[in-house]
């Protein structure tokens, strides 16, 4: 199965078969949100609530994966859209609605592997991709 984003084939490269943009953060969530607070008698008070969305993906070529110039610029094209809700599909098959994490850094981070002054389209770069999940869109109204 293939990662993508929307319609963005983010393993579409046939010279790395096998190699896959990483999810980074992947073991960093929890999905109970705790606070906690002391009351006037010294008694500890605990509130905890299970969290709908928030969960951090970020993506990263991390030294396997490389990408061109062009599947860079598409994805700086997308991530130029304010409050874009997106799909995310990962190779797993498991599907969540995300929209840029700008809160974390540059929403797409991309690296070339070698400088250059005018790189060509097919020049290749690491990448990091900077998400971040939300509720899926509404349907709209019916006719």
């Amino acid at each position: 199965m293939a990662l993508t984003l929307d319609s963005i084939d983010l393993a579409d490269n046939p010279d790395l078969a096998g190699e896959q943009m990483e999810w980074m953060d992947e073991w960093e969530w929890d999905p109970v949100e705790q606070v906690q607070d002391r009351s006037l008698t010294g008694a500890m008070i605990f509130q905890e609530g299970l969290k709908l969305y928030g969960r951090p993906i970020t993506l990263s070529s991390n030294g396997g994966a490389w990408f061109t110039l062009a599947k860079v610029r598409e994805l700086e094209a997308k991530a130029a859209i304010p409050a874009a809700v997106m799909l995310l599909t990962l190779p797993t098959g498991d599907q969540h609605y995300v929209t840029w994490n700008r809160a974390a850094g540059p929403a797409v981070q991309a690296q070339p592997l070698f400088r250059e002054v005018a790189p060509a389209a097919d020049w290749l770069h690491e990448l990091t991709l900077r998400l971040i999940t939300v509720a899926p869109p509404s349907a709209p109204p019916a006719p």
